[in-house]
């Protein structure tokens, strides 16, 4: 048996032969046997194209401050394997996760799991024994098939729904949406981050009887002045104040809108000191994430389809005009030129990165590059990594320049251990 997490996570890295396979039916059978079942009296699961980390974090510090013991699951990590899996706001340790991968495997038998499977069971299994009141699940990939799923949500939040994963999800939204909108349950909230969720949401919804909740409809989020916004529904309004991270990107409001939305929902005190407390400091690296290098602003993002690229160029309008230059890294399977498209107006540079480091998915800069011609990006300077690139562009910057890092999780995990070391 491995004995280091190291091990353990190469260990189950093995133990199927596909790193995606979807179906409840493997990770349902192990978790019967494991004893699994609701791993706290409150449950929110959160789905959705982009926003999900942001939003668990936000559920997490409002109830956090509010003085519930809350575990939360989120994936992937950006530097340890140990940030998907908090209790009481703090990642769990090495020792914690080898003793939840243990029970796993004991129970598993001949039962082939993924990683994402084996790591969600072993979360569910350290939740169970923590003696918590809320737990936030963070969906991995879609929702009806995902391993969060099952697990039944007393409330749901599909923050945003838009076309990535097509291979697994389906060609176009409507059947996108349908696939997210799996980890509502009857008669159980649904909370919804678009104003106009695709049509294949809202039949769901109605079909099982789960009261639908829409932003810009049911709740709303409205800017106030340069440091507050007000979240309202009817007969119930509040001021708070902008999130500590990313101030003034209309995104994250929609995101802390939606977590308020589902906290509300849920049969828990909820005191308006709470609210702004944890909207307030609410916080996850790789969203917004800022760094100065010799007044150069630094921002890392784990952006990496179109709709996630549109919300970026939102924020970056919202911000004092500097030179930008975006130092690039996407896999192979995303939709680059569309990434492009969406940031070409607020950016006036761009270095290409590789990210072979990243497995199959990887791609070097000259192959991404023949994916982005007659865009903005194409004629970008090549760069075998993010690290590499990122040097570069900080050397170009004028010092009141801005460079924005963002890509993937690969590439904001490899900007992030790049500015970590400089520190």
């Amino acid at each position: 048996m491995p004995s280091t997490l190291p091990d353990w996570l190469a260990f189950i890295e093995r133990q199927h032969p596909n790193a995606i396979a979807m179906g409840l039916e493997r990770v349902r059978d192990v978790a019967a046997r494991m004893g699994l079942g609701k791993p706290a009296p409150h449950v929110v699961t959160v789905a959705g194209t982009n926003g999900k980390g942001s939003t668990v974090a936000f559920v997490e510090a409002i109830a956090r401050a509010q003085g519930l013991r809350v575990g939360a699951y989120t994936s992937p990590h950006l530097l340890r394997y140990n940030e998907r899996v908090r209790i009481d706001g703090h990642d769990v340790d090495d020792d914690a996760l080898i003793e939840g991968f243990e029970a796993v495997e004991a129970a598993r038998s001949e039962t082939p799991l993924t990683y994402f499977e084996y790591g969600t069971l072993c979360a569910l299994w350290l939740f169970a024994r923590a003696g918590l009141d809320l737990v936030v699940l963070e969906v991995g990939l879609g929702g009806r098939l995902d391993a969060v799923n099952i697990v039944d949500a007393d409330a749901a939040i599909l923050t945003t729904v838009g076309l990535d994963h097509q291979d697994w999800l389906g060609g176009d939204i409507e059947a996108i949406g349908f696939e997210k909108a799996g980890i509502a349950r009857p008669f159980k909230p649904l909370v919804l981050g678009d104003d106009d969720p695709p049509a294949s949401v809202l039949r769901h919804a109605y079909a099982i009887g789960a009261p639908a909740w829409r932003i810009a409809n049911d709740f709303f989020a409205e800017p106030v002045d340069g440091g507050h916004w007000r979240w309202r529904e009817v007969g119930y309004e509040i001021v708070l104040p902008l999130p500590m991270q990313a101030q003034g990107a209309p995104v994250q409001l929609r995101n802390a809108a939606c977590a308020i939305a589902a906290l509300r929902a849920l049969d828990l005190p909820l005191e308006d000191a709470a609210l702004a407390r944890g909207v307030a400091n609410a916080a996850v690296a790789g969203r917004l994430q800022r760094f100065e290098r010799d007044g150069v602003e630094i921002i890392v993002d784990v952006g990496h389809n179109p709709q996630a690229a549109a919300a970026l160029a939102d924020w970056l309008r919202t911000q004092p005009k500097r030179r930008t230059l975006a130092v690039y890294a996407a896999l192979a399977d995303k939709d680059a030129a569309g990434v492009v498209a969406a940031l070409a107006h607020e950016v006036d540079g761009w270095l290409l990165a590789g990210s072979l480091a990243a497995g199959p998915r990887g791609s070097d800069a000259a192959a991404l590059a023949q994916r982005l011609a007659g865009t903005a990006a194409a004629a970008g300077a090549h760069h075998a990594d993010v690290a590499g690139a990122l040097a570069a562009a900080l050397g170009q910057a004028a010092p009141d320049g801005r460079v924005l890092a963002f890509g993937s999780f690969h590439a904001a995990s490899e900007a992030l251990h790049y500015l970590n070391a400089a520190d």
